[in-house]
């Protein structure tokens, strides 16, 4: 069976510092998708650009430049399950090294955020999802309710 073609396709950032917390970004209300929930340096791929340089582009514009940033791992292209296979997800995990956080207007706050205190974030639809895939933490930190019944243990 082939897929159609995707809808939209994104980069999505998961940056871990060395304690495993991750980089959570609180989105700011005035925007379309998740206004108010916590998420990810993330965006659209543009036309022409390739998924590595929309991760680059989007951490520049969503945290700043003053950061040094050790590449892990990348994981792309996979259709989301929660939204019905209509998105092409690219994912990098990055680890953090160093430097400041600039946010830009489209976020509040961030949070380094340990896997102990995530069950209680409101986060993103796809966020489980993501970070299942790119087994950056255990599946027992995730939140199940969150996850597509087809990747639920």
């Amino acid at each position: 069976m082939s897929l159609r073609p995707p809808k939209a396709r994104f980069s999505i950032c998961v940056i871990a510092d060395d304690a495993n917390r991750l980089l959570f970004l609180k989105r700011a209300p005035h925007l379309k998708l998740g206004p108010g929930q916590w998420g990810f340096p993330a965006g659209h791929i543009e036309d022409g650009e390739s998924p590595t340089a929309c991760a680059l582009r989007e951490m520049d514009e969503e945290i700043g430049t003053a950061r040094e940033l050790e590449f892990v791992r990348a994981l792309g292209p996979v259709r989301d399950t929660w939204f019905g296979g209509q998105y092409e997800v690219h994912l990098f995990h990055y680890r953090w090294r160093g430097g400041s956080i600039e946010l830009n207007d489209e976020h509040t706050t961030f949070a380094w955020i340990a896997p102990a205190e995530y069950a209680g974030l409101e986060v993103m639809a796809g966020i489980d999802e993501d970070l299942l895939l790119l087994e950056v933490w255990p599946y027992e930190v995730l939140n199940p309710a969150r996850l597509p019944p087809s990747l639920r243990r």
